[in-house]
């Protein structure tokens, strides 16, 4: 077994969903290496030859098409944060509020569309599949939108947001119904003065499976809960063989994720971040190149002028 899995599953067992490192794991991502460069040209070199390019995404990428983050001062869903009412524990109490919650998320999505960012990497991975290169993108994100770009290598380690699994049954399902149930028709407001709805267990979404009828839930990985282990296993697959590493739009602390691009960087493969700001691995990395993802990283990945194409 490799290192990359034998850490990850090691992990994974250990912790769960949302997770943020402790402060001695923060420590050890800052120990002190080689300044990070921001040189284009030199990125540009690596991209040129890499085949396997594995691309790691969180909410920085989706915030730049108006995606609300739900982290940090002011991210807040009437009086409540993301961590309150994305757990089982919240939905076993009130699954009127949280499903309230998940549809004005999923209303919202609706109305959203791929940024260059989104874009950048969905051209990126068609282009380089007909010359025999693989890209990958493995996004924290559960909104779809690289889906909606094009992106056709997706591994989506907290789920989706257009997806329903069903308490009962366990049948999983794609789910695009706007609303998602009559129930559910013009609620889920955000005002922190709007009431809940209070709608009844059996008016909420239900299984369609032949003599099911279950209540569904959102088929996404909540706070306190594991990631699924076929999802991580084909994440730890993409990142044994890849030979560049591209971190976007995401923070480096929140658990399992923060590990993979530094475990990546560890055996030597180029890691390239692309942020807003430093995160608490940003020296692990080869590159790091600040600034809105949708302008850094479309000419990152556009086509290098020594790419054959066929």
């Amino acid at each position: 077994m490799c290192l990359f899995q034998f850490t990850a599953r090691r992990l994974v067992s250990q912790a769960h969903c949302g997770l943020k490192a402790s402060s001695s794991k923060k420590q050890k991502f800052c120990l002190e290496m080689a300044r990070p460069s921001s040189n284009m040209a030199d990125f540009r070199e690596v991209f040129a030859k890499a085949k396997h390019i594995a691309i790691i995404t969180g909410a920085g990428v989706s915030a730049e098409s108006g995606v609300p983050t739900f982290r940090g001062a002011g991210g807040f869903w009437r009086k409540w944060q993301a961590q309150e009412l994305a757990t089982p524990g919240a939905f076993a109490r009130n699954p009127s509020r949280v499903w309230e919650f998940y549809h004005y998320r999923r209303e919202v999505m609706l109305s959203k569309h791929p940024n260059p960012a989104h874009i950048a990497i969905a051209e990126c991975e068609k282009r380089l599949s007909k010359q025999g290169r693989s890209v990958v993108v493995i996004t924290q994100n559960i909104d779809e939108l690289h889906r909606k770009a094009g992106t056709k290598h997706l591994l989506e380690i907290h789920g989706s947001l257009f997806k329903t699994r069903c308490t009962s049954c366990g049948n999983v399902a794609v789910n695009y119904k706007s609303p998602i149930c009559p129930a559910l028709a013009g609620k889920g407001a955000p005002d922190p003065d709007a009431e809940d709805a209070a709608i009844p267990v059996e008016d909420l979404p239900q299984c369609e499976e032949d003599g099911c009828n279950g209540l569904l839930r959102p088929h996404v990985v909540w706070f306190g809960e594991a990631l699924d282990p076929g999802v991580l296993t084909a994440v730890e697959k993409e990142l044994d063989i890849c030979d560049l590493c591209l971190v976007v739009g995401t923070s480096s602390v929140v658990y399992p994720a923060a590990m993979f691009a530094p475990q990546v960087s560890a055996r030597g493969v180029p890691v390239a971040e692309f942020n807003m700001e430093p995160t608490p691995a940003t020296n692990r990395f080869r590159f790091h190149f600040p600034g809105p993802c949708g302008t850094t990283l479309p000419p990152a990945l556009a086509r290098h002028e020594t790419e054959i194409i066929s």
